[in-house]
């Protein structure tokens, strides 16, 4: 009854959020003769969580990185590193979408943020309008994958896993999927017989190449010296930080002072230093000092319409978050998840026939419900499941999220499907058709992450 209450309510055009909390209501109220503010302290209940905390300041540090001028700069240094391969604009966009999935955490953000940037581009070096919307939808999903990521939040809050496992867990899996997504493109690039779109430049590649080098060399080093050396740990964080922006000063790079937004975070996470949450707020301070400090792209007034919009993401979230909190209790307390539980485990005891018969429905469920309510509602339903078969929660997490961000690129429901409808000017129909083919290197993906679970605990467990 509950379940039929809530389509009812969703194809009468109702969104998502107030069609599960009106489908609630209608039930309590007429069907249990419940009293309705039962509703209220259960939707309440929902968001009445420490860990949610970190939501408004991820979406916080993702906009004041996406408004500071960080786009353009995270552009050109993919196109330093990557443009002079044969459909370089494809990679760059691909690599981009990378670096940038580390301050956004979201898909929407990615494709609205460096989407526009990148289309604009592939369409000026005369690339259909059809493969940059495809390359961008594709590379989008990477936004929650790679940390920090808002998903895993939530996610986290509401299977009871760590943040910061998940967080780790998203690293090699998304470079997988990269790389994949820069198969495709050089596939494309192959068969139409593209070329480069900027010259090789030695200097300008190696320069690209060590940035990426102190990315990924910086933080070993600091956390050798703080583990290994027995340095005191707060002064040799801030002694490197500061010697990595006298390097940036000298030596003018693009993109090393953004892209060690997730290093900080992921790093002050698995050493203790702080939570996720102090992490988000970590990555506010941050953004505001490459932004007001540092590059001084940002203005008081452009600040403050960022957080304005920033208040209004986080409510759009944590009122999905609330309804779908009393949605979900609801189905527990008539019985639907036990119901599921008896039948999935009557079926099956196999964890490989269970993780298939999950994803097809989690790639259903993506079809027409927003990440956040379908991962709260999902998650009472299967995580018992999983802890029952015995698979890991860390390693389950990442496959509902993958599945639910493919969820993002097609009808009917599919935001970053309109989002880049919009941006590109094309119709829904034609930016269908063009995402349909970047649906193969993504559910490759899917297979390679659902059934190598090694791939995604590695990291979590290394740290762990």
């Amino acid at each position: 009854m509950l379940k039929i209450l809530f389509l009812v309510l969703m194809s009468g055009g109702l969104p998502v959020a107030i069609a599960m909390a009106g489908a609630s209501l209608i039930y309590l109220f007429f069907v249990q003769s419940s009293p309705p503010f039962v509703v209220i302290h259960r939707m309440v209940a929902g968001i009445d969580s420490f860990p949610l905390l970190a939501v408004p300041f991820f979406i916080l540090a993702g906009n004041l990185m996406n408004n500071a001028g960080i786009t353009n700069r995270i552009y050109h240094y993919a196109l330093a590193l990557v443009g002079w391969l044969k459909g370089g604009l494809g990679h760059v966009n691909v690599v981009g979408s990378v670096v940038f999935a580390g301050m956004s955490g979201t898909a929407i953000a990615d494709a609205a943020g460096l989407g526009t940037v990148e289309i604009k581009a592939m369409r000026d070096h005369g690339y259909s309008k059809e493969f940059a919307v495809g390359v961008t939808a594709a590379s989008a999903t990477l936004g929650p994958i790679i940390p920090p990521s808002l998903p895993f939040v939530i996610y986290g809050m509401m299977a009871n896993v760590s943040v910061g496992a998940l967080f780790l867990a998203g690293i090699l899996p998304g470079l997988v999927m990269a790389l994949l997504m820069m198969v495709t493109v050089a596939y494309f690039a192959h068969r139409n017989g593209w070329g480069s779109d900027i010259g090789f430049v030695p200097a300008r590649v190696l320069k690209a190449l060590l940035e990426t080098a102190i990315v990924v060399v910086w933080p070993l080093v600091v956390l050798a010296l703080v583990r290994h050396a027995q340095w005191p740990a707060q002064p040799t964080v801030m002694g490197a930080i500061a010697l990595l922006f006298l390097a940036d000063r000298v030596f003018r790079f693009q993109a090393v002072l953004p892209i060690m937004t997730p290093v900080l975070l992921i790093g002050g996470m698995t050493t203790g230093v702080f939570t996720p949450t102090e992490g988000a707020i970590a990555a506010c301070v941050w953004a505001l000092v490459l932004g007001f400090f540092w590059y001084r792209t940002l203005t008081l007034r452009s600040f403050i319409r960022i957080c304005l919009d920033t208040v209004e993401t986080t409510a759009t979230v944590l009122f999905i978050v609330a309804a779908a909190s009393i949605f979900s209790w609801m189905l527990t307390a008539t019985g639907v998840t036990s119901a599921i539980s008896g039948w999935v485990l009557g079926f099956t005891r196999e964890p490989w026939v269970f993780l298939l018969l999950a994803n097809l429905l989690m790639l259903f469920v993506g079809c027409f419900l927003e990440p956040t309510a379908a991962i709260t509602i999902l998650v009472p339903i299967l995580v018992p499941i999983c802890q029952q078969l015995g698979i890991d929660l860390v390693h389950f997490g990442l496959v509902m999220v993958l599945n639910l961000m493919i969820g993002l690129l097609h009808l009917p429901m599919g935001m970053v499907l309109f989002v880049l409808a919009k941006v590109a000017q094309l119709s829904v129909e034609r930016t269908t058709v063009a995402i349909l083919p970047w649906l193969v290197p993504l559910l490759l993906s899917l297979v390679v992450i659902t059934y190598m679970p090694g791939l995604v605990l590695w990291l979590p467990e290394l740290f762990y």
